[in-house]
């Protein structure tokens, strides 16, 4: 039996997880950390994470970018793993979880459907196949209240592609205020946002007389608390160190 620490336990994503635990035999969330005290759980809730000191063998943390720091010197204080399902890090927050890997297991992923990083692990060796006769571009669709573009599933989509191809590729954004023929070496990148659609990702591979679409459509937030479920089991015997849903992937 996993047990689990909920950080961020009374937000939309932490309740979804909290619903989903309570059905699964082989995990339990034990405790939950928020500020928001406005939800009712099975679970004790810390408004300071230092006042829980009972059992547990992982955190998962679906709350804030601004948590990071003091959800972090928790793990280490106790030698906890820690999911990060939190999306919006900067460049310095990832170097603090990166380090903090060295002492702890740190599972980070950008988007922790396990579809989605299916998808890039398709892309990638599609990539491979068909490098050089394809232009690529990629469309993500979010719902109205999603404030950044591209997502950064999206990008993450991009990086992988970019690291597979055999040269640096550039990412082009606004194809309206750059009046010139699609170059080779772009990789296109498209948001659009409206309504409440969850989160859609297609992977164009556009050729002469053919197209390869690779897609992936989530219909509820459920994928992505399902992966961190699926995380939370997986880290919660590993060794200190980064990983990502690509392990879960090779495990399987």
């Amino acid at each position: 039996m996993t047990k689990i620490i909920m950080n961020g336990c009374n937000g939309k994503m932490g309740q979804v997880i909290t619903r989903l635990a309570a059905a699964d035999d082989e995990c339990e969330i034990v405790a939950g950390f928020d500020v928001n005290d406005a939800v009712e759980n099975t679970y004790p809730v810390f408004a300071n994470p230092d006042e829980f000191t009972g059992e547990a063998d992982v955190v998962i943390d679906f709350s804030h970018p601004s948590a990071l720091t003091g959800i972090l010197t928790y793990c280490k204080k106790r030698r906890l793993p820690i999911i990060l399902a939190t999306t919006g890090f900067t460049a310095e927050q990832k170097e603090e979880f990166q380090s903090a890997s060295n002492e702890i297991p740190v599972f980070f992923s950008a988007n922790m459907s396990l579809g989605i990083n299916l998808l890039i692990a398709l892309a990638k060796k599609a990539t491979k196949l068909l490098e050089g006769n394809f232009d690529i571009e990629i469309v993500e669709k979010h719902h109205n209240q999603k404030i950044d573009a591209p997502s950064g599933t999206a990008l993450a989509i991009a990086d992988a592609i970019d690291e597979t191809l055999s040269f640096p590729a550039e990412y082009v954004y606004d194809r309206h205020a750059v009046r010139r023929k699609r170059k080779k070496t772009e990789i296109g990148l498209h948001a659009v946002r409206g309504g409440t659609i969850v989160g859609e990702h297609d992977i164009i591979f556009a050729g002469n007389d053919e197209v390869i679409t690779l897609s992936h459509h989530a219909a509820s937030k459920e994928v992505f608390a399902v992966g961190a479920i699926k995380a939370a089991k997986f880290i919660a015997d590993k060794p200190a160190g980064m990983y990502n849903m690509n392990d879960i992937i090779s495990n399987l």
